[in-house]
């Protein structure tokens, strides 16, 4: 059984280990040992997320299979994007789904169900950025209608920057 449900600052600590376990399970070849962890203990940790809840454009939502947490998403509404000329359009941050529930839906039902939000929000689209080496998220998003409007460097730490796609859906 696949259960979706907004999560809220009480929640900060969970997203912080479910991030940090998927960006590392993603990512953690990308860079150096330890630019990897320097990241992950800057960015995924309670504080931080806890953070992000007051910015009230922002959204978390938890996914769990058969009552085990298997990921989650960040959205923020509102975004502007510099690659997309629409205003009213969802930044769709975060997309991780723990390897072990990889093969079971949970990233489509996930999606379909952060697609839906944007639209009731009266989005006009929804964008995101890659890993230009995550292939596998690439099709998936290419699949699900986005394409690549243009490209960046995500800063991983002071010497380490990974190049992304930028990729935008409009509704």
């Amino acid at each position: 059984m696949i259960k979706i449900q907004k999560a809220t600052v009480n929640d900060a600590e969970l997203i912080a280990e479910i991030g940090g376990k998927s960006f590392l399970e993603s990512h953690g070849h990308s860079a150096s040992e330890i630019d990897i962890k320097n990241f992950i203990d800057k960015t995924y940790h309670e504080k931080a997320i806890a953070e992000e809840f007051k910015n009230g454009n922002v959204q978390y939502y938890i996914i769990s299979f058969e009552d085990k947490i298997a990921g989650f998403s960040k959205i923020e509404i509102n975004a502007l994007s510099p690659w997309v000329d629409e205003v009213d359009v969802t930044k769709l941050d975060r997309f991780y789904l723990l390897e072990a529930f990889h093969g079971k839906k949970l990233g489509v039902a996930l999606f379909n169900f952060i697609i839906e939000t944007s639209k009731q929000y009266n989005q006009k689209g929804i964008w995101l950025a890659v890993w230009v080496e995550n292939l596998k998220a690439i099709n998936f998003y290419t699949k699900n209608g986005f394409k690549i409007v243009g490209d960046y460097d995500f800063k991983l730490s002071d010497t380490r920057s990974n190049p992304n796609h930028i990729m935008f859906k409009a509704y």
